[in-house]
């Protein structure tokens, strides 16, 4: 459904060119769920809006929906639905009025406008609410009267920018089933910016990670998690045991971020935290090296990375504001499958 090769946009701002998206590589195929990850200013909702024909490429050439970007932008926009941050309907404007316009607008006869209305109202759990106006409608419902806009023209692959952001946890719930259903029950492509790290966690076939205008990483969320942090171990050992226990750590391959800190509650106890690949095959050697070194070890606690952990080993930083440079990840590049 999305084809992108070196796809670029150069922005002139007070006499000096601002890079904000360098050459990205994208594929998303029919049927799919893609998650675009970036810290604020990484370049995601610029690729979104020249994906969807809002914004011209200054660079590079895409084929979304069978049709090219440039050439056929009309082709384009004809086959794909588009869900933008900020609201799509009038306040004043009734539900019912507002689908049968964007029907209307796709080109659909009055008959086939009806019809859909219908049946995206029905779809996103809106019958009922057809005569309400929009200004009256709950946030999770507006949300999803939006998607409905996107989708009445029956698009085989549709754009969600933020598609939960400010909606109550039920609320985000709600809306995953919907788009989870998107794909279940009539098989449509999906490409979604999220800062929900769990939503792209929960959604996602597959995540890829923009920074500073580049791909820094492109997985599935469980091989993303998996190669980027490992899991990270905490072992609870008497305080005068530490020393040697964290000297076992160190001997075992593969570990990373060791720390030694006393514990709050206890300060006569130490945790011993690191990273390790595959952290459940990993702790059965890692205990018998410690019995072997006369290391007691009070717990053991393995917990499995999140994209929370991934993101942030990959860009440096957390959601960055624009323009705050990141650390590069140019050294994990080729520790990821499929990173550019």
């Amino acid at each position: 459904m999305i084809i992108a090769r070196g796809l670029a946009r150069r922005f002139d701002s007070g006499g000096r060119t601002v890079e904000a998206v360098r050459g990205v590589d994208l594929d998303v195929a029919a049927g799919e769920i893609v998650a675009f990850l970036g810290p604020n200013g990484a370049g995601k909702t610029t690729t979104l809006r020249m994906l969807a024909t809002l914004l011209k490429p200054t660079g590079g050439h895409a084929v979304v929906g069978g049709h090219d970007l440039s050439s056929d932008p009309m082709g384009v926009r004809r086959n794909i639905g588009y869900v933008a941050q900020g609201g799509g309907t009038v306040d004043d404007r009734r539900v019912n009025e507002e689908i049968l316009l964007q029907g209307r607008l796709y080109g659909l006869s009055r008959r086939a406008a009806a019809e859909r209305a219908a049946a995206v109202l029905q779809q996103f759990e809106l019958t009922g609410l057809e005569h309400r106006l929009c200004s009256t409608l709950s946030g999770g419902q507006r949300r999803r009267l939006d998607i409905a806009l996107g989708l009445v023209h029956s698009p085989g692959l549709v754009f969600l920018d933020e598609p939960t952001s400010g909606l109550d946890p039920q609320s985000r719930n709600n809306l995953w089933n919907h788009i989870r259903a998107l794909r279940r029950d009539h098989g449509l492509a999906v490409f979604l910016t999220t800062h929900y790290l769990d939503e792209a966690d929960q959604l996602a076939d597959r995540v890829i990670v923009i920074d500073q205008g580049r791909i820094v990483a492109e997985e599935t969320p469980a091989r993303l998690k998996t190669t980027v942090s490992g899991d990270t171990v905490t072992l609870t050992v008497p305080g005068d045991q530490a020393g040697p226990a964290s000297q076992v750590v160190q001997r075992h391959p593969g570990t990373a971020g060791l720390q030694v800190l006393p514990r709050a509650e206890d300060p006569r106890t130490h945790e011993v935290r690191f990273r390790v690949p595959e952290g459940d095959r990993a702790v059965p050697e890692l205990l018998r090296a410690l019995d072997a070194a006369g290391v007691r070890a009070g717990s053991v606690q393995v917990r499995r990375p999140s994209l929370d952990d991934v993101f942030f080993a990959l860009t440096g930083t957390g959601l960055r504001e624009p323009g705050k440079p990141g650390t590069p990840a140019d050294h994990l590049r080729e520790a990821v499958p499929g990173a550019h």
